[in-house]
């Protein structure tokens, strides 16, 4: 069934009455528009104490309800998870028949292993303390490592922002397009655009990451062919934006035409946004899986595509009990 396409029976739609959505203060945007979608009513119980503690009161009533709660756990990232969490344990004590959290950005999920000694797997705890909390299933978009969702017991459902990358993309009507991965980790990903754009080829740039320095790495060299080719640089986040700019300024020094890049989560942090503006990146294409400032929105060389449709899509599929990889996975 197309997104937003509508229930075609009163059946249906009294299936979907049960169900209700919640969101936190981290994207109240794209939560509306979700609500709008799927025609229901999106309440944010969130409020503060004069001190500054969060307080949480959920005014419908979630009696035997399924309970969708969305929040992106973007800055101020320990804030919003805790928001989560709260949200969490009041709708299960609330007696909802299940807790859907539905978490587009997932913060912490670099930090899922141990790189040196004496850290910790921090990806896995807010798993562990989302799953205490309450939470029945998790639902997120491009996890940074998909092994995360082994952390837990419950169910995960990955979406992929390339569902909602795509068609921006091929409206561009590149020539001789070549998709290129910044490092050897999104080379899987790379290859997955490239079949679904019926690309040229595969590149990949090789770098060097000081793991004692945060967001410092260098690129190396590269696998591929760029020469007078159209390339789309791809990567589940940009953060500081040094990794993609580098990438970026080698592909266009060894010959590529042009060089886009998509995304899914655009953090955008540090000056990112002046590395871009100085780079020889044509256009960066990002979702709004995290809330978008202005300084991004009014940004020439950056589009945003919303995954409202994705995830209004995805919770649709959960609530009637319909398969999400057939349809949502690409």
């Amino acid at each position: 069934m197309p997104i937003a396409q509508g229930y075609k029976d009163s059946t249906q739609f009294e299936k979907m009455r049960d169900y209700i959505l919640i969101a936190g203060r981290s994207n109240p945007e794209l939560a509306q528009s979700i609500g709008r979608i799927l025609k229901k009513e999106v309440t944010c119980p969130i409020s503060n104490f004069s001190d500054g503690e969060i307080r949480v009161r959920i005014k419908p009533n979630l009696r035997r309800q399924k309970v969708f709660i969305i929040q992106p756990t973007s800055t101020p990232v320990n804030e919003h998870i805790m928001e989560l969490v709260f949200m969490c344990d009041a709708a299960k004590r609330a007696s909802a028949s299940e807790v859907i959290a539905v978490i587009p950005y997932f913060g912490y999920a670099r930090q899922d292993r141990k790189e040196l000694s004496r850290v910790p797997i921090s990806a896995a705890a807010v798993s562990s303390l989302l799953i205490n909390a309450g939470v029945d299933k998790i639902l997120t978009i491009d996890i940074h490592s998909e092994q995360l969702e082994g952390s837990v017991k419950q169910p995960w459902d990955n979406l992929y922002g390339s569902y909602s990358l795509l068609p921006v993309i091929k409206k561009r009507k590149l020539k001789n397009i070549v998709v290129a991965a910044p490092d050897k980790n999104g080379m899987l990903r790379a290859t997955g655009y490239a079949k679904l754009l019926n690309a040229h080829g595969v590149a990949l740039v090789y770098k060097e990451r000081d793991v004692t320095l945060h967001n410092v790495s260098n690129a190396m060299g590269m696998i591929g062919e760029v020469n007078d080719k159209d390339v789309l640089l791809v990567d589940d986040m940009i953060d500081t934006a040094g990794t993609i700019v580098h990438a970026a300024n080698f592909i266009k020094m060894k010959g590529a035409k042009s060089v886009r890049v998509a995304a899914t989560h655009g953090l955008f942090t540090a000056d990112a946004l002046k590395k871009i503006g100085e780079s020889a990146i044509d256009e960066v294409v990002v979702t709004d899986t995290i809330r978008p400032r202005d300084e991004i929105v009014k940004n020439k060389k950056v589009t945003i595509v919303t995954v409202a449709p994705l995830i209004a899509e995805a919770i649709r599929r959960i609530r009637t009990g319909e398969s999400i990889s057939q349809a949502l996975i690409l």
